[in-house]
């Protein structure tokens, strides 16, 4: 497998391009499986979740071309209902496949995804919200067997013991687009994700009423069609920059992002005084002297802090001056980075869902192990900012959701290798 080797250089500078979406291109590549006509999709990542999400819509009978770099086109006119086990357990976001399978053949035979290791992410609320769309839904041997033959619009609710589901609505909401009826979901997840999905929708013939809300007014449609579509940015992605830029005392400006996108995030940077000069497309961290200042922060639905963030924001905090609160309300035991940043000299406590950080304490490079996708970026931010070399391993959890981060650091003058784990020092593994 491989490894990344981090020395830290110095403040990071320079100009980057967010990337597309991961969490908004996955939904909506599912979503082309509602019409027989072709979807052209641009600023698309090339990341493994992407190509297994490909992978997938091929097995189910789509034709899927890429004419050039970040494009996609799918041609779903002939499909099957089925996507066994040895495909979805792959990504856990190739559950959204089961409302357009639901909406578009009105049956569908999908595995249940596996495990997370950030906590357990149960699909109840999909399949509560399918039966009240007068589906028949029953579980069978690892398998989700739904038969839509009698579906239509109703009123359902959403919410959930840590909120919102975010793949949960865009489940129901691509189901719902053609069932017969007027459907409203309350308690609809409001993430910009959910929004880019509605607005792919309706340039398909989907109506959908108060887009961006909380309650969410869909009728259905008989058929829809084609368009062209781009993804939205990754506002996680462009979070985590400015938290490497902010690690590093560094000078980068991140093009193709709004600031609009990072409202929570960019509240709790600017409380922590993180100098910043914000455009309608672009953000520029400025370097800064001394140390930022201690933040208390709550992980919500959005509107509110990204869970996705919180990691970086523990290793950034960690060499901030003061006492730094982090509490993790959707998914609780999301703090498995925490050992590996203490191994890195971080002074961090757990209390329940809560991390209490002692800053600023400097970080030492040190072999790390990644336990998911954002612990690894929060890895790879404190080896940026420590003493000697760190050696992170498993970051095939990072090649799910970012594309060529090693390229980009790279690129801002970061000293980051991608090498094979037979290169790490024999002495080290065994400290």
């Amino acid at each position: 497998m491989d490894v990344f080797r981090v020395e830290g250089n110095g403040p990071l500078e320079g100009e980057i391009k967010i990337s597309g979406s991961k969490n908004s291109a996955l939904p909506i590549f599912a979503a082309c499986l509602l019409t027989k006509e072709p979807v052209h999709l641009k600023n698309i990542p090339n990341l493994s979740d992407i190509r297994y999400m490909i992978e997938i819509l091929e097995y189910l009978g789509a034709k899927v071309e890429n004419p050039e770099i970040g494009e996609w086109i799918i041609h779903a006119n002939t499909i099957s209902h089925i996507a066994p086990y040895e495909l979805v357990r792959k990504m856990r976001a190739s559950v959204c496949l089961l409302g357009p399978l639901v909406a578009r053949l009105k049956k569908a035979e999908v595995s249940i995804p596996g495990g997370c290791v950030i906590g357990p992410r149960p699909i109840d609320l999909h399949l509560k919200g399918l039966r009240k769309l007068n589906c028949d839904v029953t579980i069978s041997n690892g398998y989700v067997y739904v038969d839509a033959a009698n579906m239509r619009g109703s009123s359902l609710f959403l919410g959930g013991r840590n909120g919102s589901t975010v793949t949960g609505t865009a489940n129901l909401i691509m189901a719902a687009v053609l069932a017969p009826g007027t459907t409203r979901i309350e308690s609809a997840a409001c993430e910009p994700e959910i929004i880019d999905l509605c607005q792919l929708l309706v340039k398909m013939g989907a109506r959908i009423e108060q887009i961006g809300g909380p309650e969410l007014i869909i009728h259905g449609v008989d058929e829809l069609h084609g368009c062209e579509h781009t993804i939205i940015p990754d506002r996680i992605e462009a979070g985590t920059f400015i938290c490497a830029a902010a690690i590093t005392k560094g000078h980068v400006t991140l093009k193709g992002i709004s600031f609009k996108y990072l409202g929570a995030f960019l509240d709790k940077i600017q409380e922590a005084e993180l100098p910043l000069e914000i455009s309608d497309d672009s953000i520029t961290v400025l370097p800064y002297k001394g140390s930022l200042k201690p933040v208390d922060i709550i992980t919500l639905p959005y509107p509110g802090f990204p869970t996705d963030l919180q990691a970086q924001m523990c290793a950034l905090m960690s060499i901030t001056e003061g006492i730094s609160i982090i509490t993790e309300k959707i998914y609780p035991n999301r703090f498995m980075h925490i050992p590996e940043l203490q191994r890195m000299g971080a002074d961090i406590a757990i209390e329940g869902s809560s991390a209490i950080i002692k800053g600023p304490r400097p970080f030492s490079g040190a072999p790390v192990m990644a336990s998911d996708l954002r612990a690894s970026a929060a890895l790879i931010l404190a080896g940026l900012a420590g003493k000697n070399t760190t050696w992170i391993q498993r970051i095939y959890h990072l090649d799910r959701g970012y594309e060529s981060f090693e390229t980009k650091l790279s690129a801002l003058g970061a000293k980051i290798e991608r090498l094979s784990e037979k290169d790490i020092p024999n002495d080290l593994l065994d400290t």
